[in-house]
């Protein structure tokens, strides 16, 4: 049993035990300070990560299109740009429908823990694979890139992700007067 004095005593008021979703930590139960800065400082390396995905799309794009003749390359630019607006729509639109199927039924923290570890273990082989991909992809990586712009920012603007939903759910139904 925990002292009084012990940070693991738990508040008044709070449940004895809060699960720690990946990324938020036990911040999320709060939405505190400490929530927001460890949003905000995903939010900058994403918008890092986007920045590169976007400047090496382009720039593999124009070193594909650099030995084509100048109105083949202008026909394709323009159809790339029609190309990129409809793919970062649609990848806005894939994610918000996503993260409107987690808020339906959301995950407990157990599920989350698993679903992380189970990104992360594939992680490494899917980034082998799609180095190999990318030269394929040349002629409409900045679609690609637009996509996964259009993903990460609409995942990136919701105000409470799925995994903070169950997580709140799992507590309810586990620790019914202390919520």
């Amino acid at each position: 049993m925990a002292s009084q004095a012990s940070s693991e005593a738990p508040v008044h008021g709070t449940p004895a035990h809060i699960p720690a979703l990946p990324k938020l930590g036990t911040t999320w139960y709060k939405r505190g300070m400490p929530y927001w800065l460890r949003r905000a400082r995903t939010a900058v390396f994403l918008i890092v990560v986007m920045a590169m995905v976007c400047f090496f799309a382009l720039n593999l794009y124009r070193g594909f299109t650099s030995e084509w003749s100048p109105t083949a390359r202008t026909v394709w630019n323009w159809t790339q740009a029609v190309a990129s607006c409809a793919a970062l729509a649609w990848g806005w639109i894939r994610q918000r429908r996503s993260h409107r199927e987690g808020l339906l039924h959301p995950p407990t923290p157990e599920q989350t823990l698993h679903a992380e570890r189970d990104h992360n273990r594939r992680g490494p082989g899917r980034i082998a694979a799609g180095r190999a991909l990318v030269l394929l992809a040349a002629p409409v990586m900045p679609a690609f890139a637009a996509y996964v712009v259009g993903w990460l920012t609409a995942w990136l603007t919701v105000r409470e992700y799925p995994s903070e939903v169950g997580a709140r759910r799992w507590l309810r139904e586990r620790h019914p007067s202390g919520t």
